[in-house]
């Protein structure tokens, strides 16, 4: 089969173990392009979304790869997951052959939480649908044509190369260089029991070799990439461990081999951070637990976030569901990662945080299941320990899993109950967790410009869970500051440039500032400029507020 050129279009994916929304990249793309011949370009869905001319791109090549397929719902500001009926719209006119792969031609195509998602048997718009491997599909493709088998599989020696040929496609993102890389140490879980998860469908852990993880990040490196995080796998401290329990006691020594030797070829690295760690393992493991997390600290960039999968602190539930752990020893885990993690680093924030994901609709799941929820992040707030993020969602039901089998029948029970559980702890928890994790006078660097709305401009650090920062002032898009926080919302922080130059700053700003307020803003407008510290103060009508107030300021005339 020959073929000259192939366009991937990438229509993002959001898995329980891989994140591809922009500014991250997920490795589908990087696979497919490695395991094909000649011209690949590459383009996201929301570039298509504003120039249709990618179509005839399209029409000019003589293969077209789709990659899409949410599993786990999200609210997302870098780009727009790709709905089934959209690709089907954008294909229907394209002449060339076209291959739909991800999570969405192998387990359905998601809608939103509490929505069931049935497997896509065919589409009209498509030539094959790839309920296996879309990169082991692709690669049967070039010799078999459209006799290849669809429900394909690979293994990890299978990407081995793949993932390193398919380096070439990453500068042709809209967000290069500022691209987070999702990076496949695993897939496959030890459990594969939790109710919901669709990560249980590709079998017992299939471990990549660290010397082939090593020659991936080589190779980004070499051409550009600097932001990295080790995602794709359901527990990052069970990376290579051995045995088939339930829960393997972490392999430290492979863990340090790997992240140390992805500091030798990636030296200049700004961003190393990781995903998923079992809060069982730690419970079962905890001083093997706290070696890995220590070396993991040793290499790693500071404002790291383990997502424990909790979903639930109801026992029953917990039972019933197959979940990964009981209240107590998640609360074990939380203070063996924050007694780890949580000094304060070059970030601004601390090294190492856990993050909660919690999950509702599931099986046993009652009125009281909110409240034990609700108790237990309240034991979090008393205990003073800090927790970066909390994650309330409800289940997408997936066919094949126990929860497809349910549907969606105890979501719709709940559904006015989880709205009001959901504020109060946006109101209650989240708002007081982010002044703990994130507090007034806070320096954050490298905070990039995204989204101008209502006067202000939102950007995030690139991170593995970054803090949403609202700036009352229209900053450049793009471009990445440094920032001070001053105030605290439920979800997202306030903040201006630090430091801020007050002879320039506008009214809006200077009303953020601690202390401040409308008619101080004017003040301090109104007698401009200030030729330096002293002046302010001088020309301020309270001294002390002055002297606080200045630490913000430069003063540039």
């Amino acid at each position: 089969m020959q073929i000259r050129r192939t366009v991937i279009l990438d229509g993002y994916v959001d898995e329980p173990t891989c994140l591809g929304v922009p500014p991250y990249m997920s490795p589908y793309p990087r696979y497919v392009a490695g395991a094909l011949p000649g011209e690949v370009l590459y383009y996201t869905i929301d570039q298509l979304r504003r120039d249709r001319s990618i179509l005839d791109v399209m029409n000019r090549s003589d293969l077209v790869v789709v990659i899409a397929g949410v599993t786990v719902p999200g609210k997302y500001l870098g780009g727009t997951p790709a709905t089934l009926p959209e690709l089907e719209r954008y294909m229907t006119g394209v002449k060339a052959v076209k291959i739909l792969g991800g999570p969405m031609s192998m387990f359905g195509p998601g809608v939103e939480g509490g929505k069931m998602a049935h497997r896509i048997k065919a589409s009209p718009a498509f030539d094959i649908v790839a309920t296996g491997d879309v990169e082991a599909v692709v690669y049967g493709y070039v010799t078999e044509g459209l006799s290849v088998d669809p429900s394909l599989r690979r293994a990890s020696r299978d990407i081995a190369e793949w993932a390193v040929k398919g380096a070439r496609i990453v500068p042709m993102h809209p967000d290069f260089p500022h691209t987070m890389l999702e990076m496949e140490t695993y897939r496959g879980c030890f459990r594969g029991t939790c109710s919901f998860c669709t990560e249980g469908f590709y079998g017992r852990p299939d471990f990549r070799r660290v010397g082939d993880i090593i020659k991936e990040v080589e190779a980004l490196y070499s051409i550009g990439v600097r932001h990295f995080r080790l995602g794709r796998q359901p527990d990052l401290l069970t990376y290579m461990a051995r045995g088939d329990a339930e829960f393997p006691e972490p392999n430290v020594e492979a863990i340090e081999k790997l992240y140390r030797g992805i500091r030798e070829v990636a030296p200049g690295l700004k961003v190393l951070h990781l995903d998923n760690v079992n809060p069982g393992t730690i419970a079962h493991h905890p001083e093997r637990s706290r070696e890995a997390l220590k070396a993991i600290i040793k290499y790693h960039t500071s404002g790291d976030v383990a997502a424990f999968g909790m979903e639930s602190a109801d026992p029953h539930v917990i039972r019933l569901n197959r979940l990964k752990a009981m209240p107590e020893e998640v609360l074990e885990a939380i203070r063996l990662v924050n007694e780890v993690g949580g000094a304060r680093g070059a970030s601004g924030l601390p090294e190492l945080l856990p993050g909660l994901n919690f999950v509702h609709g599931l099986i046993g799941e009652t009125k009281d299941t909110f409240r034990l929820n609700y108790e237990f992040l309240r034991r979090i707030l008393e205990e003073g320990l800090l927790v970066r993020r909390i994650n309330i969602r409800q289940v997408m039901p997936f066919e094949g899993t126990c929860m497809g089998e349910v549907g969606d029948r105890i979501i719709r029970k709940h559904k006015g109950i989880f709205h009001a559980y959901k504020e109060k702890i946006r109101r209650d928890i989240d708002m007081e967790m982010l002044r703990r994790v994130a507090p007034v006078g806070t320096v954050l660097p490298d905070v990039r410009m995204e989204l101008h709305e209502g006067g202000l401009t939102f950007g995030r650090q690139i991170a593995t869970y970054p803090l949403l920062v609202g700036v009352p002032e229209e900053l450049p898009l793009g471009e990445f500051f440094t920032v001070n926080v001053v105030g605290h919302g439920f979800r997202s922080i306030t903040a201006v440039p630090y430091p801020l130059d007050v002879n320039h700053a506008s009214r809006k700003a200077l009303e953020s500032l601690p202390g401040v307020g409308e008619k101080r803003a004017m003040a301090i407008v109104r007698n401009r400029p200030y030729k330096n510290k002293q002046d302010f103060i001088e020309k301020m009508d309270d001294i002390a507020v002055a002297q606080k107030l200045a630490g913000y300021f430069v003063f540039n005339i």
